[in-house]
């Protein structure tokens, strides 16, 4: 590692530190707005991972995360949570490589409604398994984690995709990638194996957001369809990776503080026009900081500056 690199890496542990010390200073208000952080903080940066260097625009996070939710709260009475944290994660590999080896032969646009569509489609088929099988329309999930425990669960899930990231880019995998975003048919030509690439990083991506999606059903005590499977969950994921700046590893992170501030704000203003509201900022985004606050930074900071 380089000197520039240990000292990012002490850095990164300065502040992963500070931030675990979160629960002892508050354990109210802030540390609720801690744990969205947290949870957008990770879904964003594993997005980012494969969305970035690809350009994949995928909004089936909420799918994951839902499946994630629901494999707790359906087996919350039969088996060790901790096991059902490792089987969702285990099912949320296994759909992603279906999906995977299905759509990513697609691109652009159809790939955005393919994956759009995702999340709708699975939401119809859970209510319509537990509408079959007689139960009711939601699931108890009863547990005496706290937030806490869930804040700390998250703040080590985020720092191990974050190395696991940091592995990815110096990698050849992260290099094909690159090369794929760039120019796909390039990519091909040069002997890049392009389905495969994109396929183990979209594996990655819906694996973390089932991984986060069961990690938090206990802070919600009863799951719904409609909460566990909400659109809107992957259109924030979405809006803070761009926001911070997709390209780059610490840009998801970035994005997620002042954006799930200013969000906290504008739900509690505006409760019943959230979803205008997430437009607006969505627009906002794309139009007047396209490339993220990474590309305001690699914009305005001198050469020499970067350099170092």
């Amino acid at each position: 590692m380089t000197k520039k690199e240990v000292r990012n890496f002490l850095i990164a542990m300065a502040l992963f530190v500070l931030a675990a010390l979160l629960p002892i200073a508050d354990s109210g208000y802030w540390l609720s707005i801690g744990v969205t952080i947290a949870t957008y903080m990770v879904l964003s940066t594993s997005w980012a991972l494969f969305s970035g260097p690809t350009h994949y625009i995928s909004l089936a996070t909420g799918a994951f995360y839902g499946i994630g939710m629901f494999i707790v709260g359906g087996g919350i009475d039969l088996l060790p949570y901790w096991m059902l944290v490792v089987i969702a994660g285990c099912a949320g590999a296994i759909l992603a490589a279906l999906i995977g080896l299905a759509t990513l032969r697609l691109s652009g646009v159809y790939f955005v409604i393919f994956t759009l569509g995702l999340a709708e489609f699975v939401r119809q088929i859970v209510t319509w398994i537990q509408t079959t099988m007689g139960s009711s329309s939601g699931l108890y999930v009863l547990t005496d984690l706290n937030d806490t425990i869930i804040y700390w669960e998250l703040l080590v899930l985020g720092a191990l995709v974050y190395l696991i990231g940091w592995w990815i880019n110096r990698s050849r995998l992260g290099f094909a990638l690159r090369i794929i975003g760039n120019d796909e048919v390039v990519a091909v030509h040069c002997g890049i194996n392009t389905a495969y690439s994109k396929v183990i990083l979209f594996i990655f991506s819906g694996t973390v957001a089932t991984i986060v999606g069961a990690l938090l059903a206990p802070r919600l005590s009863y799951i719904e369809s409609n909460i566990a499977f909400s659109p809107m969950l992957s259109f924030i994921v979405v809006i803070t990776a761009l926001l911070g700046g997709a390209q780059k590893l610490w840009g998801p992170i970035v994005g997620v503080i002042p954006f799930m501030l200013v969000w906290d704000f504008l739900t509690a203003t505006f409760p019943n026009q959230t979803t205008l509201m997430l437009g607006i900022c969505f627009l906002l985004v794309v139009y007047l900081i396209p490339n993220g606050f990474a590309g305001l930074i690699e914009k305005y900071l001198p050469l020499r500056h970067q350099e170092r």
